[in-house]
């Protein structure tokens, strides 16, 4: 015993005089890097969150670029990358002043041609960039810090939309990635965000890795949504992709994972009562399933073949179906989401009512439907949109008139093949599944999917020219009172045009070790992995 007691001195002499003499510590006694192992909702396959509006291509930019303002957790505008804006007093001219001691990664400082460029890129795909660069005169650089955003007409959304979390969402990168076609993807990945994306690491399909941006300065607020301080305080954090939620839910459960994103309904119960497991959901109001419809073929060319759908599609399903626990679901019928403020279900009574398949049929053949195939992309990796689409295929098989060509894929493959403009038989699409934030189609300018612009609208290419000015007539509506009123204009127009069909609303809880994390950021969109400390 004594000479154990002696040996464990000697090591820890030796230590000590390791550390005074500079030589580091002992390999055993090496502080080991504070990893977050995270398993989100999907795999990280696109690097350019310009390119696409996949939630995990905003995930992914959140982690590696800045944004000029951002959203805190009750909704409000708050600067991020700027520090100080004023505005001319007929409210066309705004001057922003970026704040000190912004830098990408790869040391060069952020300049106001940064900004410039990375708006104008953003702008030429975001829906509601796009709205906002349809008022805008010019966007110039003055001087390295200061740049100038000047309006043809006193839009007051700027702000706002600048603030938005929800994808695509304004990040900033250099100027050399944001001069990149914005119809094509960019090769590097360079920011000027908390962490820095390791691609040397990078395995699509399996893990991809970040590690923290020592030189990053947050801002001094506290974290709050996804503004105030982005402070990271663990050294790499690691985003492994588990397909199956039955595997990702086991992780969480056995402390191979820290943060599980979106666990599957089923094992909630599982999780809450699993000691040092927290399950918990976020305080907005969640998700909105959305049923994409193309516009450029038959039969959905035809406005009669979408308003069939409303009277097939049966919303209840859905949310038995996706979050069967009724404190997570909504039944909601409008556009806009239900529990904000341009709430409106104006419009929806062939949706609401009782399903009639004589009435849908009807309304297919005076469409030309004569029985071809309508290809559904199903999305078979996909903890929601998989089950999503099992019950649609179910609903729309049972009116029993209609010819599907179901052809299953993973999620990227369909991210990649609802870009297509081609017919169906040609390697095109019908339907696809996919949803929203509640916040982000909150606004009729930010919900992307709503947009009616033809061939600058959001997949599956919808076209109106009344909506797309009642949108105008909404952005520029001098009360609260005035855009409540045109939001029930836009339903009613919406619910005749149909643009796609919303099927759900309901709130995803995350769930996560809190033996082993803190910090954790409940946010209304996608989720920061800033300010989450390991114990």
């Amino acid at each position: 015993m004594h000479k154990l007691t002696d040996r464990l001195h000697r090591r820890l002499a030796v230590a000590v005089v390791a550390g005074a003499l500079g030589l580091g510590a002992l390999p055993a006694l090496a502080q080991q890097p504070k990893t977050l192992k995270v398993a989100m909702h999907a795999d990280v396959r696109t690097l350019d969150p310009f390119w696409t509006t996949q939630t995990i291509a905003g995930i992914h930019g959140l982690m590696v670029y800045d944004t000029l303002f951002s959203s805190d957790d009750k909704l409000e505008p708050k600067p991020q990358m700027v520090d100080t804006w004023t505005v001319s007093d007929d409210r066309k001219v705004y001057t922003f002043k970026l704040r000190d001691g912004l830098k990408f990664h790869d040391g060069s400082p952020v300049t106001s041609k940064d900004v410039v460029a990375s708006m104008n890129r953003w702008g030429k795909r975001d829906g509601a960039g796009k709205q906002l660069m349809g008022f805008t005169e010019s966007l110039t650089a003055k001087d390295d810090k200061t740049f100038v955003w000047s309006l043809t007409e006193p839009y007051g959304l700027l702000i706002d939309i600048l603030a938005k979390t929800g994808t695509s969402i304004p990040f900033v990168m250099r100027e050399k990635e944001a001069m990149v076609d914005p119809f094509k993807q960019i090769e590097e990945v360079v920011g000027s965000g908390p962490f820095m994306f390791k691609r040397d690491e990078w395995v699509p399909g399996s893990k991809t890795v970040y590690t923290k941006f020592a030189d990053y300065v947050p801002r001094k607020e506290p974290a709050s949504g996804h503004a105030g301080g982005k402070v990271v305080k663990v050294d790499r954090v690691e985003f492994v992709w588990l397909s199956d939620p039955q595997t990702a839910q086991s992780a969480l459960v056995a402390g191979e994972i820290d943060y599980l994103e979106n666990p599957a309904v089923d094992f909630l119960p599982i999780l809450e009562g699993t000691p040092g497991i927290k399950v918990e959901a976020h305080a907005a109001a969640g998700t909105m399933g959305i049923l994409q419809l193309n516009h450029l073929h038959p039969p959905f060319n035809n406005v009669k073949a979408r308003q069939a759908m409303l009277y097939i599609i049966n919303n209840p399903d859905y949310l038995n179906t996706i979050a069967a626990d009724k404190k997570l679901q909504t039944v909601c019928y409008s556009f806009f989401g239900c529990g904000v403020a341009m709430e409106t279900d104006a419009g929806s009574e062939p949706y609401k009512g009782p399903k009639d398949y004589k009435k849908a049929e009807a309304l297919f053949k005076e469409a030309g439907y004569n029985g071809e195939p309508i290809t559904i992309l199903h999305a078979t990796d996909h903890q929601y949109i998989n089950p999503a689409n099992l019950v649609m295929i179910q609903q729309l098989r049972k009116a029993g008139f209609l010819k599907l060509d179901v052809q299953a894929m993973d999620w990227g493959s369909v991210v990649s093949r609802r870009a297509k403009k081609e017919a169906p038989a040609q390697g095109g699409w019908n339907i696809f599944i996919t949803g929203t934030t509640v916040l982000t189609s909150s606004s009729p300018v930010t919900h992307t999917s709503i947009g009616m612009g033809c061939e600058k609208a959001w997949f599956g290419w919808p076209c109106d020219a009344k909506f797309e000015e009642l949108r105008k007539e909404w952005a520029f509506a001098p009360s609260i009172e005035k855009r409540k009123e045109l939001a029930v204009a836009l339903s009613k127009r919406a619910y005749e045009q149909v643009p796609y069909i919303s099927f759900a609303q309901w709130r995803n809880p995350v769930a996560y070790r809190s033996d082993k994390i803190s910090g954790v950021l409940s946010v209304p969109s996608v989720p920061p992995m800033w300010n989450i400390e390991k114990k």
